[in-house]
């Protein structure tokens, strides 16, 4: 018991901590969060009452990059930046550590799994027990019998402490060895790792099954068949880095010392000058007893739904909503202080409330609908309804693929009726069919969280919802752009509800996890009534907020109405030609080749990995001397990044042949190879699922495949959108897009005479900016000092200042200061609006789009310059990208509804930034462009009669059509 050393993951924790508590955060009298400091300290107080370590470390990272960051440029770059609430939590969580006289450790150059890493095992080699406080699955590779994961409890579950056994079982390994080799076939979207693209981890855990390690793996490429075999040559060498960067380094200059991990006695004095700073009273003398004297301000301030701070002065008469946000704020505070934080499992944020309702304790009546009778008996109560809550259970996710498994209804608080449909395809039809009437109203609103997928999974059933919608999860999406809006979470947040979670019912993510096929009756009605029956309250919580916020004008216009026309645009799909695909992968291949030998015959015949940056930053400084100044990182290696190699792309043509490398490496794996794989069995076709409530600006992203990210800059990329073909030879492909229609919203809503007056002439806008900026007649305009004006009308509305400017166009400072300078004041409408706009955000805490779309920016008063200049140019952009997002989203609507009342055989397949696609019938083609070009051009008049257009073209792929 003297040998039992803790190592806590600090910045995991304090994520953990400050995200437990996001939707009830802890405010003190100053108005500051304090979320990250009263979650850490209470883990912390838990983890040393109920664990009794002898010793113990907390570890953080620092800003400094690491080698991971060299080897690779994109490791950790998905992430968000993380809340300035919680950055500042920092300082004072170090400070609290040292508090409790608990080294904090860190290292430059580092992370902090390598620094509990090399401290394990170090301790470990001593005769101590460690454990590694964290809820990283990637620590799995350090455990051993002397080291284990402490992974803390779940929203008040037990601790889970997991050693070799219980790691090998996780993953399905043999050998903790294999944990890396599972990262590296799987990659990790945590930390942006990207592994072998198409291999999750049930196809890593079968291949390290028979080849053991990720090499022999590689290795035996050649040999492994069918589709597998090729994703695998495809990604081997991004699997070895993937690897690489899995891989937790045990050899940090850091040494455990006895003695300076023990636990002694806390340092008093320093804990109740912070307790008492950050207001932590029941802390404070939960901790410190009697020596805790200081004169707390009262701890009655709270947040409202809109996210204001609350102070209720003593006296002050408080109505039934303040005493329940008092209620739920003592009862969360007595629940984490007990250890049941709410917490983050693996990157995911709980609501942060702990709900104090269930199925368990709330009334409800919910009932089982089976046989003819019973069913009759709803449709005639379903019939009177103006509005009916709607969900469905199905086998699987993805709505393309998945059978109905039953559905549910609600029209009013604390009951709901579940329909279950058996696997009998042809008796379910028959079941759907007995509501057909009732589906058929289009006088019922139908109510439903995520609605886009119940719809299309009753679209492949030839089913279709006439009435009007209701998207709980797009309310709250319009509500508040930001934060999670999964159902459980936003029960547990608005109605203080914790729903079934369906783990219940089939287990766990993972091979052993079942379907909602194989739930017994009792189990599924309750699951899925309760659903229908939240999202019922949810609606009724979401009505007044959309008209506090004013948002409902997007709402009703936009976001809903939209639901319908991406249900159809999904079920449609796309055709993919296949024989393409595999041509232009074997010439991508040839040309990487070809590309590699150049590169290997200009380094002297010297053969090196060309996916290392370390071996390439060593041929190209050191051998071959490209750059004399080029000097190495601090983890000893040279930065081979895309934006180093484009500056020295002048000096030597071997660059330009390792850039050409590069691209079509990533062209052939991440697109021309993993196309095909996303082919819908049933239809032949791809199937890309828009998420409407992810983009904060409003603008659609998709997934499956992801279109935005369909390359168009280069020419070998453009190709690609060969691929994307017409259904038929009856049918072309029609591509139409917005022409600079951000410039001209930056115009309208600017008003700047000269930009408006460009447009309204309908010049060539760059040119006549170019123009304007270098004092010349627009006839007299070069090409250069038109790419000079272009990439200023672009940068500079995003917040793009001389070194941006100067760093894109390769000039100096001082010229591209003086071209800023230039635009600003031939262009003084467009500074005005930059100035009025962030003055307006400062003001009110948020901006909106010419439609009423509103990003709230918490942070544009912040004393963080970094965080504040953040959303300063989110304050400037986000009105110019999300009045362009509502435009074409209007645009959608309207062509979707000309094309359903024309009858068109023609379909819209696909939007794409400012592009739609469609699947056009060669007889209508000349009677639906002339129809989409006013829909688009009309969707969203713009201010000061600055026109929009247009263009559409057509062709037999996407690529001839755009």
């Amino acid at each position: 018991m003297d040998k039992r050393l803790f190592l806590l993951d600090a910045m995991a924790l304090i994520f953990r901590a400050y995200y437990a508590l996001i939707n009830s955060p802890r405010i003190t009298t100053k108005g500051r969060n304090t979320n990250a400091q009263f979650g850490f300290t209470n883990a912390l107080i838990e983890l040393i009452n109920n664990q009794h370590p002898s010793h113990m470390a907390v570890c953080f990272d620092t800003h400094a990059p690491t080698e991971r960051h060299t080897d690779f440029a994109d490791y950790k770059a998905n992430r968000q930046e993380a809340p300035e609430d919680l950055l500042s939590a920092v300082p004072d969580i170090k400070a609290i550590v040292k508090g409790f006289n608990i080294p904090c450790m860190e290292l430059d150059g580092f992370e902090a799994d390598d620094v509990i890493g090399t401290l394990s095992k170090q301790a470990a080699a001593a005769g101590y027990e460690v454990y590694m406080v964290t809820p990283d699955k990637d620590y799995g590779q350090l455990v051993s019998d002397k080291i284990k994961i402490y992974k803390p409890g779940y929203q008040g579950g037990s601790v889970e402490i997991m050693g070799p056994a219980e790691v090998c079982a996780k993953w399905n390994i043999k050998e903790v060895s294999q944990v890396i080799d599972i990262l590296g076939l799987m990659g990790d979207a945590v930390d942006n790792i990207p592994g072998i693209k198409g291999v999750g981890e049930k196809t890593a855990a079968k291949l390290l099954a028979e080849y053991g390690t990720l090499e022999n793996v590689i290795a035996s490429a050649d040999t492994i068949k069918g589709a597998l075999g090729e994703k695998v040559r495809a990604g081997k060498e991004l699997a070895v880095m993937s690897k690489k960067l899995a891989t937790i380094i045990t050899t940090v200059p850091v040494e455990f010392h006895e003695e300076d991990f023990r636990l002694k006695e806390w340092n008093k004095d320093v804990l109740n000058e912070i307790f008492t700073g950050l207001e932590f009273k029941s802390i404070g003398k939960r901790i410190l007893g009697d020596s805790f004297t200081a004169a707390v301000a009262p701890e009655g301030v709270q947040r409202d739904l809109f996210g204001n701070v609350v102070n209720m002065p003593a006296g002050t008469k408080k109505g039934p909503s303040v005493e329940k946000l008092e209620e739920a704020s003592t009862r969360l505070e007595a629940a984490v202080e007990k250890g049941e934080e709410g917490a983050v499992e693996e990157g995911e944020a709980s609501s942060g409330v702990i709900a104090g309702k269930n199925i368990r304790n709330a009334p409800h009546t919910y009932t089982a609908v089976v046989g003819e009778a019973a069913i009759a008996e709803l449709v005639k109560k379903l019939l009177v309804q103006k509005e009916v809550c709607f969900d469905t259970e199905t086998t699987g996710i993805d709505a393309n693929d998945v059978e109905l498994v039953g559905m549910s209804f609600s029209w009013q608080a604390g009951e709901a009726y579940y329909v279950p449909v058996p696997a009998d395809q042809e008796a379910t039809k028959k079941i759907l069919g007995a509501f057909s009437h009732v589906f058929d109203q289009a006088s019922i609103t139908w109510i439903g969280q995520n609605l886009k997928y119940d719809l299309l999974v009753l679209k492949w059933y030839g089913v279709e919802l006439k009435g009007n919608i209701f998207d709980t999860m797009l309310a709250h999406y319009v509500i508040e752009p930001e934060g999670k809006r999964g159902m459980d979470i936003l029960s547990a947040q608005y109605l203080g509800y914790e729903p079934v979670h369906i783990e219940e019912l089939i287990g766990k993510k993972g091979k052993g996890q079942g379907t909602m096929r194989d739930v017994e009756l009792e189990k599924i009605k309750d699951y899925a009534a309760e659903d229908a029956d939240i999202t019922l309250q949810l609606q009724q919580c979401f009505l007044p907020l959309l008209k506090k916020k004013e948002v409902e004008k997007v709402f009703y216009e936009v976001e809903n109405p939209l639901v319908k026309v991406l249900t159809s645009m999904e079920y449609e799909g796309i055709r993919v030609d296949m024989d393409f695909l595999r041509e232009y992968s074997k010439e991508l291949d040839r040309e990487a080749k070809e590309a590699e030998e150049k590169v290997y015959a200009q380094a002297g015949g010297l053969r090196f990995n060309l996916a290392s940056p370390k071996q390439l930053g060593e041929v190209l400084f050191e051998k071959m001397q490209l750059d004399p100044k080029a000097k190495k990182t601090k983890t000893g290696q040279y930065a081979t990044g895309e934006d180093v190699l484009l500056k020295l792309a002048a000096r030597h043509q071997i660059v330009d042949d390792i850039l050409a490398f590069r691209e079509l490496t990533k062209l052939k794996s991440t697109y021309v190879d993993a196309l095909p794989l996303m082919v819908n069995r049933r239809t032949g076709r791809v199937h890309t699922s828009y998420a409407q409530a992810v983009a904060v600006t409003g603008r659609l992203s998709s997934n499956n495949p992801n279109l935005q990210n369909i390359p168009i800059r280069t020419e070998r990329g453009r190709e690609i959108r060969k691929a994307f073909v017409p259904r038929s030879e009856e049918f072309v492909l029609l591509s139409a897009d917005y022409s600079q229609i951000e410039l001209r919203i930056v115009a309208a809503i600017s008003a700047d005479p000269n930009l408006c007056a460009a447009f309204r002439e309908g010049k060539d806008i760059h040119t006549a900016t170019a123009a304007k900026v270098f004092g010349v007649e627009e006839k007299d305009v070069t090409k250069e000092m038109r790419y000079k004006a272009k990439s200023v009308n672009f940068g500079i509305i995003y917040g793009q200042g001389a070194f941006g400017l100067a760093d894109n166009l390769g000039i100096s400072r001082s010229e591209a200061k003086e071209i800023i300078d230039n635009y600003k004041k031939q262009f003084a409408g467009i500074q005005h609006y930059m100035d009025s706009t962030m003055n307006f955000a400062r003001e009110n805490g948020y901006v909106e789009t010419l439609m009423g779309r509103k990003r709230w920016l918490r942070d544009i008063n912040s004393a963080n310059f970094t965080v504040r200049g953040f959303a300063e140019r989110n304050a400037i952009n986000s009105p110019i990208q999300g009045t362009a997002a509502d435009m074409i989203k209007l645009a959608m609507i309207r062509v979707d509804e000309a094309f359903r009342v024309n009858k068109f055989r023609s379909r819209m397949l696909l939007q794409v930034h400012d592009e739609l696609v469609f699947d056009a019938h060669k007889e209508e083609v000349d009677k639906i462009k002339p129809i989409i070009m006013r829909c688009m051009e009309t969707a969203l008049p713009l201010p000061n009669d600055v026109p929009v257009l247009a263009e559409v073209g057509s062709g037999v792929n996407w690529l001839e059509a755009h």
